[in-house]
């Protein structure tokens, strides 16, 4: 074997690079604009990661990172990245994860107010009808007591 095969030779890519990754050639680029937030995983190489812009660090961050086998990025949703490995002659392998819908928490922060809404509705209108039966039955009393009419269990009440 040639002295110069060797190198070439000894960096062959462990097996577990290679399931559930994209390869990503030396010399090409990607743009990546996710539709929900998730992990951009690096299983082997390193990649050269490019954010959009504005950029709110220091002057000199111009938004770019570059990142070895089994580090990541989080991505938040719609923000747009370039990536592209590394190393000029080597491919990098890499993955996207979505991350986790937090639906359970973002349910129990809308039942925190909607059940005691749903319960604030059902007591008003259990008022509102108390309401509306006592000022009827005030109204029959006073126009019992105007029209001089006695009804059984009234004292008060003079005979005509």
């Amino acid at each position: 074997m040639a002295p110069q095969m060797l190198p070439q030779t000894q960096q062959s890519l462990p097996a577990r690079a290679l399931p559930g990754t994209w390869r990503l050639v030396a010399g090409r680029a990607l743009t990546l604009q996710p539709r929900e937030p998730g992990l951009l995983r690096v299983a082997h190489g390193q990649m050269w990661v490019t954010y959009d812009g504005p950029h709110g660090g220091p002057a000199n961050d111009l938004g770019d990172h570059v990142i070895g086998a089994g580090g990541h990025l989080r991505l938040r949703a719609g923000e747009r990245v370039v990536v592209e490995p590394w190393d000029g002659q080597s491919s990098a392998y890499f993955s996207w994860d979505p991350l986790p819908v937090r639906t359970g928490l973002d349910a129990l922060r809308t039942a925190r107010v909607l059940l005691p809404l749903s319960d604030l509705r059902l007591a008003l209108g259990l008022a509102a009808a108390a309401a509306a039966r006592l000022a009827s039955g005030l109204a029959g009393l006073a126009g019992d007591l105007i029209t001089g009419r006695c009804r059984e269990g009234l004292a008060d009440c003079a005979p005509p």
